[in-house]
């Protein structure tokens, strides 16, 4: 199918929506609000479209123009410039538009459950787990998202064995989800008397959070125990068995949660970590499933592939995945400057797609 075949469709279809909604009897049913999501979805592909048609017109409406021997030479002279600009746009609005028709990853508008944990190097990676927390927390408060943070297991230094928190706003996946892997600092420790540098590292994994509809949890197949919250150095514990662990008996999955006094609020937040890890493992392997497709995207998504480093020393954040260097270290990590690493993250995702959709219009002969 040509790139023109799939717009004369995506018009066709944005029409047919135009008509059901227009006719529809019950606008306060989940089927109109079905529809209507889908053509608001559309709208903006349409508009580009219109602007690539247009600006196509305008380009063979000048080369006629050109093309007439009795043209007065200043009005050809501003048909040339128009002409040039025009030109040098198309492939612009072109490109911009193969990326607003490429397959958009159903979760893309969900919200998240961000978890951390202190990977190898003691209580300096429990350090950097925690500064790596506050960082996904900085840049969530600038994006204007809600940040709540469900449980943290710190240690006495104000260290994190593990964190997590349930981020939610306007396509949060969409930017986070390539932020999954192993971070890993370069620095000296703040224990360390000899001034030596370190390598530590934390591990970062972003959930998607489901719909009631994705993820169906028995009772039957949970085991739930409670028991007494355990506070860093004795502080913030309770008497009580607040605490709530969950194991998910056909997966092994186990999920605690001690953050609340509330033993039910601790088990409703367990039970939302529980279906973000199924509904993640289930996306896993319909990944696994299509490997031409997973092959193209950015990294693996594995939560044991090392993707970053911090560098102290040099002030630097590199992104190996795409060999990106940025020497901001501070604003990154205040969350400022996150947002230059996952723009070109996503830009590289785009464009290997991009690649690969390109190639299968030209096999069948676009």
């Amino acid at each position: 199918m040509t790139l023109e075949d799939k717009l004369d469709r995506v018009v066709a279809h944005y029409e047919e929506l135009q008509g059901l909604l227009a006719n529809h009897r019950d606008p306060g049913s989940g089927n109109y609000a079905r529809l209507m999501k889908e053509y608001a979805g559309l709208s903006p592909v349409v508009e580009q479209i219109e602007a690539l048609r247009r600006a196509e017109r305008e380009l063979a409406g000048l080369d006629d123009l050109l093309e007439d021997p009795s043209q007065d030479p200043e009005m050809r002279a501003m048909a040339e410039e128009e002409f040039d600009r025009l030109r040098e746009r198309l492939p612009e609005l072109e490109h911009d538009l193969r990326v607003m028709l490429l397959p958009k990853d159903e979760a893309d508008d969900r919200n998240v459950i961000l978890e951390v944990r202190a990977g190898t190097g003691g209580e300096e990676a429990g350090l950097f787990a925690h500064d790596v927390f506050r960082m996904y927390q900085r840049y969530a408060e600038l994006k204007g998202w809600r940040f709540e943070p469900i449980t943290a297991s710190e240690t006495g230094i104000g260290a994190y064995k593990e964190a997590s928190a349930a981020i939610s706003g306007k396509g949060v996946f969409a930017r986070l989800k390539f932020e999954s892997g192993v971070h890993r600092v370069q620095r000296v420790p703040v224990t360390e008397s000899g001034g030596r540098i370190h390598t530590s590292a934390a591990t970062v994994a972003v959930l998607a959070e489901p719909e009631e509809v994705d993820i169906q949890v028995e009772e039957k197949d949970l085991r739930i125990d409670t028991y007494r919250s355990q506070g860093a150095g004795g502080q913030h514990v309770n008497t009580t068995d607040s605490a709530v662990r969950i194991t998910h008996l056909p997966s092994g999955i186990v999920v605690t949660c001690q953050d609340e006094k509330s033993q039910h609020k601790n088990r409703a937040k367990a039970m939302k970590v529980l279906r973000a890890r199924l509904y993640d493992a289930k996306r896993q392997a319909q990944e696994d499933a299509r490997a031409e497709s997973r092959r193209v995207q950015v990294g693996s998504g594995d939560r044991s592939e090392r993707i970053r480093t911090y560098n102290f020393p040099q002030g630097r954040v590199t992104d190996h995945r795409i060999n990106l260097t940025l020497y901001k270290l501070d604003r990154v990590l205040a969350g400022e400057a996150l947002d230059e690493v996952i723009e070109s993250l996503i830009a590289e995702d785009e464009a290997a797609r991009l690649a690969t959709v390109v190639q299968d219009d030209g096999a069948n002969g676009a």
